[in-house]
């Protein structure tokens, strides 16, 4: 028999901190987010719960995503996506897949991503880049020096090669995290980048 769905309104299992018992620091993050993007994403509200994991989490993900790299800011989304895509995790599908969207300003392409790298429309170097994701994110994965030397053909360097491993076993660990809290996206992010006008 099939049951109905229930609207949930806890973004994680575990709950969250009050606003007003949050460390300066942690606040601080808060108020920066409303300020840029008008909501707090709830992947911050789930690890404020644990102050101390919230700091380590977003220090690496800045440095992951924000930080130096040759690697442009919307490969990185797409890193992103595609491996939160083959962990089937909800939550960063959405809010990554709506960060791709707004920085790529190409819906369509962000979409196929989301749904299948494998089939979507890419360039060479971007498949390349996606298909070692996609084995970083293998059990058991080791790299061979066959896949590092296809990977320098293709145009990255050694540090590209690293930035790639790292965002696919970073974002690895938050969608299996993301499970663990049964984490809720905020339903701004289902809406975010649509409308942008796809390539000529």
């Amino acid at each position: 028999m099939r049951q109905h769905m229930q609207t949930r309104t806890e973004i994680s299992r575990f709950g969250e901190p009050l606003e007003s018992e949050l460390p300066d620091d942690i606040r601080a993050v808060y108020e920066k987010s409303r300020e840029k993007i008008g909501f707090v994403p709830n992947v911050f509200r789930a690890y404020a719960k644990r102050p101390e994991h919230f700091r380590a989490f977003m220090a690496y993900h800045d440095v992951l995503m924000k930080g130096p790299s040759s690697l442009s800011r919307v490969e990185r989304e797409a890193i992103v996506v595609a491996v939160s895509s083959e962990n089937r995790c909800q939550y960063c599908m959405v809010a990554h897949g709506a960060a791709l969207r707004v920085l790529s300003k190409d819906p369509i392409m962000a979409e196929q991503i989301a749904n299948n790298w494998r089939t979507a429309d890419l360039s060479p170097k971007m498949r390349a880049m996606l298909a070692f994701a996609s084995r970083v994110n293998e059990p058991g994965f080791a790299a061979s020096e066959h896949e590092i030397d296809e990977l320098h053909l293709a145009g990255f360097s050694d540090d590209d090669i690293w930035d790639i491993a790292a965002i696919a076993s970073f974002f690895g660990f938050s969608n299996r995290m993301a499970g663990v809290m049964d984490m809720r996206p905020n339903e701004e992010f289902y809406t975010m980048g649509r409308d942008a006008a796809p390539p000529a």
